[in-house]
């Protein structure tokens, strides 16, 4: 019988199938192999005699993160509040990075839009507009959530982000069934606590899948290196082959059509810093490994 993992806690997976929904362990020989089970995966299953189950064996898999233990993402969502927690790029840019590097269609989330102008909301939108979806939501207001949900809808979807942007709050306004605890920001701090405790996958009411997962809130390492970060950032990427070098990397090269396109305009500027920024940590970390 075959079907989809949608929750693991404790060694146990539940797998729902055509027949309902199963927990189940994997076989000893997943753990000899070195591989681990991911919410997300699709299993064939042995029904035991005493209404559990076993898994046999899981389909190839599109994409697959240990940290998360998650599988076969479609999109990631990549949250951050319009303020409170001001919005950290940095961060953000790497989740859209991290997102390019798994096949994963990346979508910006601006939530908390009720706490911030019209025109201010505006002006973090361009940011990434032309390069990516970007949906402006406030889980207070119900402003732009059902555009979410329709970019959800026959996807498997992971949120990303900082903590304390709403993500859990924006899947509890998708799926009321999933009561999932919600963290207060913290006054000093302006961080969210971390409040989910497992991993699970909601559906929707028109057919998507929302991961529940405890990780995807901030990392350090960027997994690029300087020939392909430019690759990564779909606005430089649309550049390619148009400078005067083939193998520029956008950085103070002549005749570089990225910069061109910077300094009038058609390429976003905070976007473009962003990417000098990651290049150089890139190189420093570089440098480290030589030493």
């Amino acid at each position: 019988m075959n079907g989809l993992i949608i929750k693991g806690i404790g060694g146990f997976y539940y797998v729902k199938t055509s027949e309902g929904v199963f927990q189940a362990k994997g076989r000893g020989a997943f753990k000899k192999e070195g591989i681990v089970l991911c919410v997300g995966d699709y299993v064939s299953i042995e029904v035991l005699d005493d209404g559990d189950a076993v898994i046999n064996s899981i389909e190839p898999r599109k994409n697959h993160f240990i940290r998360p233990p998650i599988a076969n993402v479609d999109a990631m969502i990549v949250v951050f509040a319009a303020t409170k927690p001001k919005p950290n790029f940095t961060v953000i840019d790497k989740f859209l990075i991290l997102a390019e590097q798994n096949g994963i269609e990346p979508i910006i989330c601006i939530n908390k839009c009720d706490l911030l102008s019209e025109e201010k909301v505006q002006k973090l939108a361009e940011i990434y507009e032309g390069a990516y979806k970007v949906v402006k939501t406030s889980s207070e207001t119900g402003e732009g959530l059902d555009r979410l949900e329709s970019l959800i809808n026959g996807k498997k979807v992971a949120f990303a982000g900082p903590s304390g942007v709403g993500k859990s709050t924006i899947t509890n306004a998708l799926i009321p069934e999933a009561n999932m605890e919600t963290g207060k920001i913290s006054d000093k701090t302006s961080r969210g606590k971390h409040t989910t405790r497992h991993v699970e996958i909601f559906e929707t009411a028109e057919g998507g899948y929302v991961f529940d997962t405890p990780g995807f809130t901030s990392f350090e390492i960027l997994d690029a290196d300087e020939d392909n970060l430019r690759d990564f950032y779909p606005e430089i990427a649309e550049f390619t082959g148009k400078c005067r070098f083939d193998n520029c990397r956008h950085v103070k090269e002549p005749g570089c059509a990225v910069i061109e396109a910077v300094e009038e305009g058609r390429i976003n500027k905070q976007r473009y810093e962003s990417y000098l920024q990651h290049m150089d940590e890139i190189k420093r970390r570089k440098k480290q490994w030589v030493k």
